[in-house]
This record gives C-alpha cells, sequence and structure tokens, in this order.
C-alpha cells in the first residue's frame, strides 16, 4: 500500500468511526498532516533496518544539517598511519596537496629524487622536485602507473618516447619536470636511467602508498602501446593522427591495471606487503576529447574512478580509499571550495581534506623533520604543476 493510499484508508477508517479526522470542522490539508504524522510516528517506532542508524547516514544530519568544513565520521582507516611510516605519493595534480600536507603534518614523506644543490625552492616544482616521492611528474591514469612499475622493475622497455620542440628534447612520459627541454636526445635517455633507479628506491622503501586517481582519458601510440600524461604537441612532441589515439578507460581495465601494478611491485620488495590509500581527484577534466559535453566527460570519469577505487578497497584488504573527493563535492559546501575557475580546489578545500585525513588517523600538525621528511615548498594552487590545465590555452 502506498503513502497517499494509507492516508486515504486513515482517514476512511476515522470518518466511518465517527472520528475527527474524516468528515470534520478541520481543513483537509490540516487532516493530511495530522494523518501523516499519525502514520510516521508509527513508523518510527516500528522496528525496522533504519531506526538504530547514526546520524551519518542520515543526510538531513550528516550533510543537509552539517557545516562543509566540520563534516565527521566519514571514512575509518583500515590501518592507522603513523609518522614513522614511510609514505610514498603519486597522481594528478590534486596529489600535489596531499603530498605538502602530509610533509608539513610531519609524516615521513619519501623523496628519493630530490632536487640538486643550489637549486631554489621556489623553482622545484617547476622541475619537478619535491613534488611527489620520485621526479615522475603527474601520473594521471591508473595505466601510466602500471607502465611505471613494469618500467621500474624491468618488465617492460619504453620505446620512441623523446619528443622534440625546436631543438630541445623531453621525455614523453613525464614532458612538464623539464620545462625547456634537454640539448639532446641521449640527455633525456639518461636521465631517465637515473629516475627509475630512484622509482625502485622509492617502491622498496615505501611503507605506505599514497595514490589519486585522476583521469580516465589518455592518449597511445599504436605502435608501442604507450601512455603519456598529455597529447603529443601539447608540451612538445608533434601530433600525428595515424599514430596516437584517443583512450578512455574502462572500470575492468582499470581494476586489472592496479592489481599488476601491485604484483610488480610485491615481487620488486621480495613479497614484503605495502599498504595503498586511493584518493579520487575532485578536479574536473580542463577539456575532453571524447566527443561529449565536458560536463558529461567529467562525471563519467569521476564515477568510474570512484568505483574503481571502491572494488580495489573492498577485494584487497591492504587498500584502502580516503573520500576527498566526497569532502570537495559535497553540496553542503555550494561550491565554495572551488576557486572562481569551479576547477582548482581552494586552500580552504585542502585543508578541511588533510584536517579530516589526519584526524581519521589520531593525527594532528608536528613539526616538520628535515630529515625524514620531503622537501615542503609553499601550499599555492598557481604552484601546483598541471599538464592538463595547459589545455585551457587551446579553448575558444
Amino acid at each position: 500500500m502506498g503513502f497517499t493510499k494509507l492516508v486515504s484508508w486513515i482517514e476512511g477508517a476515522a470518518s466511518t468511526k465517527g472520528g475527527s479526522i474524516g468528515k470534520s470542522a478541520v481543513p483537509v490539508s490540516t487532516s493530511i498532516v495530522t494523518t501523516e504524522a499519525i502514520v510516521m510516528d508509527q513508523v518510527v517506532k516500528s522496528p525496522h533496518p533504519y531506526a538504530d542508524l547514526p546520524s551519518a547516514a542520515f543526510w538531513s544530519t550528516a550533510v543537509a544539517g552539517t557545516p562543509a568544513a566540520e563534516i565527521a565520521n566519514i571514512y575509518t582507516p583500515k590501518v592507522r598511519l603513523t609518522s614513522k611510516m614511510p609514505v610514498a605519493t603519486a597522481g594528478s595534480c590534486f596529489a600535489q596537496h596531499v603530498a605538502r600536507a602530509l610533509g608539513k603534518a610531519g609524516h615521513r614523506v619519501l623523496d628519493t629524487e630530490p632536487p640538486p644543490r643550489g637549486l631554489l625552492a621556489d623553482q622545484c616544482a617547476r622541475y619537478g622536485y619535491a613534488t611527489y616521492s620520485a621526479r615522475y611528474g603527474n601520473i594521471y591514469t591508473v595505466r601510466q602507473l602500471l607502465q611505471l612499475a613494469e618500467e621500474a622493475t624491468g618488465a617492460r622497455r619504453a620505446e620512441e618516447i623523446v619528443w622534440e620542440k625546436e631543438g630541445r628534447f623531453y621525455d614523453a612520459l613525464r614532458p612538464a619536470v623539464e620545462p625547456n627541454g634537454l640539448p639532446t636526445a641521449e640527455e633525456v635517455v639518461a636521465q631517465r636511467v637515473h629516475h627509475l633507479a630512484a622509482v625502485r628506491e622509492m617502491f622498496s622503501r615505501m611503507q605506505f602508498f599514497v595514490f589519486t586517481l585522476g583521469l580516465t582519458e589518455a592518449w597511445r601510440d599504436k605502435k608501442t602501446g604507450t601512455v603519456f600524461p598529455t597529447a603529443p604537441g601539447v608540451i612538445a612532441g608533434r601530433f600525428d593522427p595515424s599514430r596516437f589515439e584517443f583512450v578512455n578507460f574502462d572500470h575492468a581495465e582499470m581494476v586489472r591495471d592496479f592489481r599488476l601494478f601491485m604484483r610488480l611491485v610485491l615481487d620488486l620488495r621480495g613479497k614484503r606487503p605495502f599498504n595503498v590509500l586511493l584518493t579520487v581527484s575532485p578536479v574536473p577534466l580542463t577539456a575532453t576529447a571524447s566527443g561529449q559535453h565536458v560536463l558529461a566527460a567529467t562525471t563519467l570519469s569521476k564515477a568510474r574512478l570512484r568505483s574503481v577505487a571502491a572494488t580495489l578497497t573492498e577485494s584487497i584488504q591492504r587498500v584502502d580509499y580516503f573520500p576527498s573527493y566526497e569532502i570537495i563535492t559535497n553540496p553542503a559546501a555550494r561550491g565554495g571550495f572551488f576557486a572562481s575557475n569551479l576547477r582548482s580546489v581552494t586552500p580552504a578545500g585542502v585543508d578541511v581534506v588533510m584536517s579530516t585525513f589526519l584526524a581519521s588517523h589520531g593525527a594532528a600538525s608536528r613539526p616538520v623533520s628535515a630529515e625524514t621528511t620531503a622537501p615542503v615548498v609553499p601550499d599555492d594552487e598557481d604552484d601546483v604543476v598541471c599538464e592538463e590545465a595547459l589545455l585551457e590555452a587551446f579553448g575558444p
């Protein structure tokens, strides 16, 4: 029986028994409200699965009735992250905020590819240093992450990954780390060898791996299968439609890729276990080559990434998920955690995300130890290096 029919039945019964709900001097609207209250009172008193749930289970109290900056009980970690555990970070642009915040809170954030002596702090991010635990730049897709692990462990040899622009040469798998390029292709290759050694060290030493899932869309070399962080021609290289193709990874592909990544790293570590903390970047796509409206493409991408995170978290004991995406996009924030471009996350939003995370792990801000943490650079949105954001320059 539907609620409307139930109300009608009660009113009819009351009228038949001479009650005051049916044909009385009380207005019909008031009668309906009174009857609804009676019905709801009975629903509340009767036993059902929702009767004893905490306030966090109800939208009215947990979201509509709670300021966005004070959200609580949204995350319970599988394993507590302590300040002594070596942490490695990687992922999309938003992951840079996570790395910085962990460092500022006194966590032992690894940096196996530190900047050379003499490089000023404000130049570190520009050249890909002190941004993540190694100098790999932004890793937007799970396939990129898998490729890096395959290279670092010797399971794959990257081919044809040197791009050229105006006589300068770039590593196609991390084109933004040398903004002016290098003089020769040989130097690019030599730097990559050094980089992969640093990545191996990171994989070997880390106890926690924090990875932010950023994109499902990418560009792939048809010949080699290599996936790039940005389309050829955006930073360097030349786009050839006969050679490069657009790809939009689905749920099954990403789950498979991440499982393969974990297997490779475990083998490298001699089966020593490590913990993974996944997040989903709340930053929308700058542009899409999918043919869809960018809003629809963004929604599809984030839905897939969130689903992948759920599948991995539910099926692998040592994989956990922290809801940074949900905190930033919380309707209670009314868009307040996004900057005026409606893409970049504000410092206030980052603060809420990281304070929620740290509190969940029983941590608070602590003095930063130069001996145990990666260098901390200023946390300003303009300092975040994001190749994908360069696509804005090609818009109308």
